[in-house]
């Protein structure tokens, strides 16, 4: 059938012929188009790409979309998309082409090896043959007989583009094609593209970018896969205006011109001769390494025929030429290159290595042929780089440019120097900042009295500001992005510039030490000038955000300064706050190792660094350590310094944090309650440290189940910062989160998602959609949905931040955790039961694993579990889960926690479920009398117990009693919730009701 449909297909489109090929390979399907357009066919050409992820299967398929015959050009290079093996080439190969073997068609233009399922396309060898035979093969590959026409259009004939073995009439100077040559297929088109639709006389494009960059590698394959459109090919290495005068005169006996002797004359001939278009009309001059357009702008020829220019200098813009940016490389472009260059690396090392240089061609060509030729392991060599080791001995140096790119910055930081010094002055200011993005504001507000004598002139002089930093762009040294608006030019604000790492590292090495030490120090003084010293200030991260980078490249992590290490101190606090917790861990240990060499033991900035790795370690989940960690601090802290100290107390708050979460509740609720007194006798009952301490101690009440003494204690502290702070202070966000919650938890579920409502609204707005405080204000807001009863939003908003929590934070963060465990619960009940499944035994796994069976969160996902498998069908199971979590949770909270209850009402379920009406009456009788105790009457829990009491008692035949509670309970869950609530509509119909475990922030 299927055979049927593609010959069907082939017959609505006989002369229709879509080619397909490998970029390396266009020279050759160009001409082929060309030849079968003389023959009557309509072409497409379709270059073969993708990338290493892709089904090389599916693309084979993907080909027989177009109507009639797919011809593809074999060659090596078709078969380096991935890099794939040829056993997985083979595969696809058999098993796409000969169940269609009528659509699809092949040639061969190479005598390399291909893999041997190519056999299966019957291809026609054109490899070595004269034009008028491999036209004559081609034609009678696709069936088609050759048309009568005039002698001009006769097998062979030069109509169209040249065929690909035949060089053009004049050719001199091309470099040899780079066998090696990786992607850059969007930058080659654009250059194409550029050229051939550019009036007479105006084409003239130049290649631009930093040393190193491939601008020549690109401008010889654009030579050998578009040479044939040309009749005369001519390039000149173009670094002197001597030399580029010579070579360009050299080119007077080829072209066939008749002239004097001295080179002058021949140089006027040539030039005339390409303008005018004769002998040739198509024609292309290459002028490679033109790096100084002032000296040489004046030879480039003009005419009908195309100059393409290689430079370091952007000036040529200035000069009449399109100026195509070359960018490093993309990361799959590195990585394949570097698997082509060193194929004993594999896909992960040369991510690394090409990681480790910046993508940089010249880089990665030199590095990867080092590694391939040695048996060091890649990580071993790109320490080496990184600490500035010498490599540049064995780096492998190719035979058209045979220098290391590190002699290559060197010349062009000596051009530089000779050109403009405070060019080189301002560069070597860059290299202690990180490399990327470097806000040219920080180095314009440093006040000119802390600048050294080398660098006052030039911040000091806008003038001499300006042109440093066009110099460097103009050399492609630094990328300047423009200022955003003209209040903005005016003093540089939002001026933003960039340098490749191996730049930083030529620009450092060639720095005496003494003067490293000078310009590092000026950095720093410019970090902390720009430390606005409000890290909870919302409005003042993105200073922060500026400030991070860039603390290791300026030394400020070792510096003794006080003011330096209290910015390094905010930058540690900003990183916390913001849910940058990696970044954090990576500066604090770094800042501890240097500053433990110099400071005394006990010192207060080394209590600084522990008290931000402590809290980075426990958002990120790892509570163990960080108890350690800290109880440590504490005792020593208390040891030396007191109960009544700042530094002992807040050894003592991260201590209470920790203790809750191990689940540890009451030992948290002591050292909460020892924090927050001694905050309010040493600074008062309405500081920010007294506050933050009533902050954890309310958290710990919603631990213990004491929702009322949560909402009283979060509803003062919020009263309080909304006053002293301003509404959308990070902090009084905080708690007007922690108030919805309390009021949730109390059931008070309309009151909940009005102020839940617009405080998720303010947390994007003024932190962003991802931190981690704002996706807990998001999951808060998803909840009080679903108690609401607004399943619809509740669902929509739950998916969307379970994904966004295992992007932004990880499958196993804390509070991901939190999200899939009432992300399980609702696909249970409302969308997937297998959803529901894989996400509970994901997370009952990860709290056993983390926590323990003993701890509260295992014990309550357990039970939530437990309801999966009894939706499952599988009540056994079931009834084993929820008996065994109420049994671990009364013995981690007590039997009268609302957790130990909404535990209870579960296991009484199943009871009643496996025909034990007794056991689950009596249960639900005990667990309704502690709810009404612990939560009131009115509670939603307490009225679902009571309605899963009517039921148990129905089941006893105690029908009186029975109507009597099921009519209390209806009436009050009619009264509180609302009598269209799914609660309250459930308790109608006589569902039972359940209870879903949901874990709280700690």
């Amino acid at each position: 059938m299927a055979g049927g449909r593609n010959a069907a297909a082939a017959a609505r489109g006989p002369g229709i012929v879509t080619i397909s090929y490998a970029g390396y390979n266009r020279a050759w399907a160009a001409w082929i188009a060309g030849r079968l357009e003389r023959h009557g066919q309509q072409v497409s050409l379709q270059r073969w790409d993708g990338n290493p992820g892709d089904d090389i299967t599916r693309m084979l398929r993907d080909l027989l979309l177009a109507e009639g015959r797919v011809l593809i050009v074999l060659s090596e290079w078709y078969f380096r998309l991935g890099p794939r093996t040829n056993e997985e080439w083979n595969t696809a190969l058999r098993e796409v082409v000969p169940p269609n073997s009528d659509r699809f068609a092949a040639v061969s233009v190479t005598p390399a090896a291909l893999p041997s399922a190519v056999a299966s396309l019957g291809a026609a060898d054109l490899w070595g043959l004269g034009s008028a035979e491999a036209e004559r093969r081609l034609l009678g590959r696709l069936g088609i007989t050759p048309a009568r026409s005039s002698s001009a259009d006769t097998l062979g004939g030069t109509a169209g583009p040249r065929f690909p073995l035949e060089q053009p009439a004049v050719w001199g100077g091309v470099p040899r094609r780079n066998t090696r040559f990786t992607g850059r297929e969007q930058l080659l088109g654009d250059l194409h593209n550029q050229l051939s639709q550019a009036e007479p006389g105006a084409g003239v494009a130049t290649l631009h970018g930093l040393s190193g960059v491939g601008k020549t590698h690109i401008a010889t394959e654009y030579v050998y896969r578009f040479g044939p459109e040309y009749d005369a090919v001519w390039w000149v290495r173009a670094s002197e205006r001597g030399t580029l005068r010579e070579k360009l005169a050299g080119l007077a006996p080829a072209l066939g011109l008749v002239t004097g002797r001295e080179y002058g004359e021949r140089l006027r001939a040539v030039r005339d001769a390409l303008r005018r278009g004769d002998p040739y009309f198509r024609w292309l001059v290459v002028l490679d390494g033109a790096d100084q357009p002032e000296d040489v702008h004046d030879l480039v020829p003009t005419g009908p025929g195309h100059v393409l220019i290689t430079s370091q200098n952007r000036e040529w813009a200035e000069h009449n030429s399109a100026l195509i940016e070359v960018p490093v490389y993309s990361r799959m472009e590195s990585v394949a290159f570097v698997r082509r260059r060193a194929p004993r690396l594999d896909d992960a090392d040369a991510d690394k290595l090409a990681d480790a240089l910046g993508d940089l061609a010249l880089a990665l060509d030199q590095n990867a042929g080092a590694l391939n030729d040695s048996s060091m392991p890649v990580d071993d060599y790109i320490e080496l780089l990184r600490h500035g080791a010498d490599v540049e001995s064995g780096l492998k140096v190719a035979a058209d440019f045979q220098m290391t790119y590190y002699t290559a910055f060197s010349i062009l930081l000596n051009r530089l120097r000779e050109d403009r010094p405070e060019a080189v002055d301002l560069l070597r200011l860059c290299v202690f900042f990180a490399p990327g993005p470097i806000p040219v504001r920080l180095l314009r507000d440093l006040p000119i009295r802390d600048l050294p004598e080398q660098l006052t002139g030039l911040m000091d002089d806008p003038l001499l500001w300006n042109a440093a930093i066009s110099k460097l762009a103009q050399w492609a040294v630094v990328q300047s992005d423009p200022p955003e608006s003209e209040d903005d030019e005016a003093t540089g604000a939002s001026e933003i510039l960039q340098m490749h790492r191996l730049v930083y590292q030529a620009v450092r090495a060639d720095m005496p030490a003494a003067e490293q030490n000078t310009y590092s120090q000026v950095v720093r003084k410019i970090l902390a000038a720009a430390d606005p010293g409000r890290p909870t200030d919302t409005r003042l991260w993105p200073r922060y955000a500026e400030i991070v980078p860039h603390l290791e490249s300026s030394g400020a992590l070792r510096s003794t300064n006080p003011d330096i290490q209290l910015t390094v101190v905010n930058c540690l606090n900003y990183l916390y706050l913001s849910g940058e917790y990696r970044a954090g861990l990576r500066v604090a240990a770094a800042a501890a190792e240097e500053w433990s060499r110099f400071m005394e033991p006990g010192h207060s900035r080394l209590w600084d660094l522990v008290h931000n790795r402590s809290n980075m370690m426990r958002a990120m989940g790892d509570f163990a350590a960080t108890e350690a960690y800290d109880r440590d601090a504490f005792e020593r802290l208390r040891a030396d310094r007191g109960d009544q100290d700042l530094l002992t107390l807040r050894a003592a708050n991260g201590l209470a944090a920790d203790l809750r979460n191990l689940g540890r509740y009451d030992e948290g609720l002591e050292m909460a309650r020892f924090v927050q007194d001694g905050y309010t006798r040493l600074v008062g009952e309405q500081a920010p440290l007294t506050l933050v301490a009533k902050n954890n101690t309310a958290v710990t009440y919603r631990l213990l189940g004491r929702y009322q003494d949560a909402l009283d204690l979060d509803g003062q502290n919020l009263e309080i910062r909304r006053e002293l702070l301003r509404a959308r202070n990070i902090s009084t966000l905080s708690s007007e989160n922690s108030f919805a919650h309390d009021l949730r938890l109390l059931g008070r579920y309309d009151e909940a998602t009005s102020v839940q409502e617009r405080n998720a609204e303010i947390h994007r707005t003024v932190l962003g959609a991802d931190n981690p405080q704002t996706l807990r204000a998001e999951h808060n807001l998803a909840q009080c949905y679903y108690r609401g009863g607004d399943r619809q939003r509740a669902a929509a908003l739950m998916g969307r931040l379970l994904e966004r929590c295992e992007r932004v934070l990880g499958g196993t963060d804390p509070q991901t955790l939190r999200v899939a465990v009432t992300y399980s619960s609702f696909e249970r009940e409302h969308g997937d039961l297998d959803r529901a499944r894989d996400l509970s035994e994901f997370v009952l796994a990860q709290y056993r694993g983390q926590l323990g069976d003993k701890h509260p969160f295992s014990a309550g996902a357990l039970g939530n579990h437990g309801l999966v498998l009894r939706a499952a069908g599988e009540r056994q199971q079931s009834q084993i889960a929820v008996e065994d979590a109420l049994a671990a949770m009364t013995r981690a909270v007590g039997a009268d926690h609302p957790w130990t209850l909404g535990c209870a009402l579960n296991a009484s379920g199943a009871r009643n479920f496996s025909g034990d009406p007794e056991s689950a009456a009596a249960l639900s009788r005990d667990t309704a009398e502690l709810a009404a105790a612990q939560l009131g009457p009115h509670h939603p829990l307490t009225l679902s117990c009571r309605i899963a009491l009517a039921t148990d008692l129905r089941n006893l035949r105690k029908r009186q009693e029975a109507d009597k509670i099921e009519e209390e309970a209806l009436a009050a869950l009619a009264g509180t919730l609302g009598a269209q609530h799914p609660h309250t509509v459930a308790a109608r119909s006589r569902t039972r009701p359940y209870w879903d475990f949901e874990p709280f922030s700690s």
